[in-house]
């Protein structure tokens, strides 16, 4: 899969991305089971990309904990898995066709002097753009940034309606290659889902201020722009989100119904009866709607009838050397 392309099938082409940090979460349930019914629901293809480029963070082991817990809840991919740990060669040379363009400068700021000199933006500090014309003397390059526009880059989502802000007013030139040496996450998913010709994107809503900023590089490199859809985020009973509370504990692979009916009842759908996990995801797929989906960008773990959510014993979690992981999506 590393080499060629893979072969393109005409219509939908989907695809669910998680990061191996930790195994599979509630949160990240929620937007696979949007992902898969949506793709399935149009006779589509359904994929699955482990978007493994922060290394870091990655645990050993994650990945295949994830692909066994996908499979135990029903999912089936129609690709071999995708890793992005082993696709570095194809953001290099993304980098260097924005590089011939003139787009990419590189950045000798820390953090901490973006954050001394920066204004608030809707995901931190706005770089303030200094080594956009160069480097100031004596400093080396740390990180090499894309340089944005100004003009508003707006998309119509599936769920949550029309959308868009300016980059580099609400971001500022943000980064491609951090000072780690590591592609960034907004260049690596551009180019795999090109490469993969993915046509629709249904993800968290965590990810909607990140997609201004991913149609600006697929325009810069001439690439296509899928259609986008963002399910909202759960927050528990204190309006926490779910990855920074109990309820990011594993989903419980031997008992996937549970999760599943929740799943659904939150993703806004008419509630339904299996009695099994076949008979759940052929109820699921002939009876998804994405405008049932709730907009907004979150909802709260509030379970419908019979909908309970189990999960696995606490002691099991408590040694785990996943726990007091931080398992937000990189944005």
């Amino acid at each position: 899969m590393n080499g060629e392309a893979p072969s393109v099938a005409s219509g939908y082409r989907g695809r669910f991305a998680p990061s191996p940090t930790g195994p599979l979460h509630f949160g990240s349930l929620l937007a696979a089971v949007a992902s898969f019914a949506d793709a399935r629901a149009h006779d589509g293809v359904w994929l699955l990309r482990i978007e493994d480029l922060d290394r870091p963070r990655a645990v050993p082991g994650a990945a295949e904990v994830i692909q066994r817990t996908l499979h135990a809840f029903g999912f089936e991919w129609d690709e071999p898995v995708v890793f992005q740990s082993a696709r570095l060669d194809a953001y290099d040379a993304a980098l260097a066709r924005l590089e011939a363009l003139g787009l990419v400068y590189g950045c000798g700021c820390s953090r901490a002097e973006i954050a001394a000199r920066a204004r608030a933006g809707l995901e931190g500090p706005i770089y303030p753009g200094t080594c956009r014309d160069g480097l100031p003397p004596g400093r080396k390059a740390r990180s090499l940034r894309l340089r944005t526009a100004t003009d508003p880059i707006d998309f119509e989502d599936r769920i949550q309606g029309r959308h868009g802000h300016s980059v580099a007013e609400s971001i500022g030139d943000f980064v491609l290659r951090r000072a780690d040496g590591l592609h960034a996450y907004q260049l690596a998913v551009v180019v795999d889902d090109a490469w993969q010709a993915v046509t629709h994107v249904v993800r968290g809503a965590d990810l909607l201020l990140s997609t201004p900023r991913q149609i600006g590089l697929q325009r810069a490199l001439g690439l296509p722009t899928p259609l986008h859809a963002h399910v909202p985020l759960v927050l528990d009973d204190q309006g926490r989100k779910l990855s920074k509370s109990l309820a990011a504990a594993p989903v419980d692979a031997a008992d996937p119904l549970p999760a599943l009916r929740l799943a659904w009842h939150l993703l806004g759908q008419e509630s339904q009866a299996a009695i099994s996990l076949r008979d759940f995801w052929r109820r699921a797929i002939a009876g998804w709607r994405i405008e049932r989906v709730p907009a907004g960008l979150s909802s709260s773990l509030r379970p419908g009838p019979g909908a309970m959510l189990r999960l696995p014993p606490s002691p099991d979690c408590a040694h785990s050397p996943w726990r007091d992981r931080d398992h937000r999506r990189r944005v």
